[in-house]
């Protein structure tokens, strides 16, 4: 197990930061995003445990590569099931929403318009407007920057379509909402400057729809042993991602990645990585900018954690572990690299 803590830099000056919490009786929808990972899954517990009621609680998903893709490239194969079973083992419903085509097709976006969001509602799916935007042509992957018109794959495939499923529905009209996510101090300077709670970028409390939205971020302050602190106190079987020795679970070919991680990318998945590697020959430009993932991945060992059968589980299309365990144990990627989007 790696058990190194990387320190991405000091986070003495947040550990007396004070926290604004919410009335989080007086919400009529919370809506968590969950990508599968740690974080939100610790918001998702922590709300809990502070006395909402299940009734109240949504599941989001942002599906990056479309949802259903069985070919993803970006993200685990395994994510939307293991999503889906820890919703339903909770006993909360669960929504997705993706753009057509996933980031692959607007990654390859040349001199075309950007593709339509798709968003899950209680009433069913929905289509969020059809081909937008100005022409453009992007040809490269999204680029290591905090900036998210350079890293573009959040901004497009995350944030834009959590705000169209919001302002989609009519049912958040003249109510209460809260919209959590799992952002912490601890992982950069720049979401160290988040604030813990704030109105929503779709608010509009004081227009005609009276929508109230508030952004909260529950475990903004949190150290990472406290959010394996309360997966273990919830018995959590956590995604095989982790398992594997992913510190962070964003996407499976993360732009973030490590040396170590895209070696482990290779180990597990070759034809994924050549999918990428050959992406990068084409566009001449690299995700690194300085280095190929080829590159990348000679300067470093796979994890030493890379278990058969969680490496076929993480590349499954269907979990088929239970949710809840009793032999919970810390997996291999605790307290290990923390790369990820900052």
């Amino acid at each position: 197990m790696q058990t190194n803590q990387i320190a991405l830099f000091d986070v003495t000056d947040f550990e007396d930061e004070i926290v604004e919490k919410p009335d989080l009786d007086s919400y009529d929808y919370v809506l968590v995003m969950m990508s599968g990972g740690k974080d939100g899954l610790a918001c998702l517990l922590n709300l809990i445990e502070e006395g909402v009621p299940l009734s109240k609680i949504e599941m989001w998903h942002h599906s990056v590569d479309g949802k259903g893709n069985t070919n993803p490239l970006f993200d685990w194969p395994i994510t939307e099931s293991y999503c889906e079973k820890l919703a339903e083992a909770i006993g909360i419903p669960i929504y997705f929403s993706w753009k057509s085509g996933g980031i692959e097709l607007e990654m390859l976006r040349e001199n075309a318009l950007t593709q339509p969001t798709y968003f899950e509602t209680p009433d069913g799916t929905f289509k969020a407007g059809g081909l937008t935007g100005k022409k453009a042509t992007r040809r490269k992957f999204p680029q290591l920057s905090a900036n998210l018109s350079t890293r573009w794959c959040s901004s497009y495939l995350k944030i834009d379509p959590a705000s169209k499923s919001l302002t989609g529905q009519t049912r958040f009209a003249h109510k209460r909402t809260l919209f959590v996510t799992g952002e912490r101090a601890e992982e950069s300077p720049a979401r160290a400057r988040y604030k813990t709670f704030e109105p929503h970028r779709t608010d509009r409390r004081h227009g005609r729809s009276k929508r109230h939205v508030d952004h909260y971020r529950p475990v903004h302050a949190w150290k990472e042993f406290e959010i394996w602190e309360i997966i273990q106190r919830h018995r959590i079987n956590v995604h095989p991602a982790y398992k594997l020795g992913w510190g962070r679970l964003s996407c499976m070919t993360c732009i973030f990645g490590s040396a170590a991680q895209w070696a482990s990318v290779k180990a597990i998945d070759p034809d994924r990585f050549e999918r990428i590697a050959n992406y990068e020959d084409e566009f001449g430009v690299t995700i690194h900018r300085t280095e190929t993932v080829r590159d990348r991945a000679a300067k470093a060992l796979p994890y030493e954690s890379l278990d058969q059968s969680q490496i076929e589980a993480a590349l499954s299309l269907e979990y088929k572990e239970p949710i809840f365990v009793d032999d919970w144990t810390l997996p291999a990627g605790a307290f290990g690299e923390s790369n990820g989007p900052t």
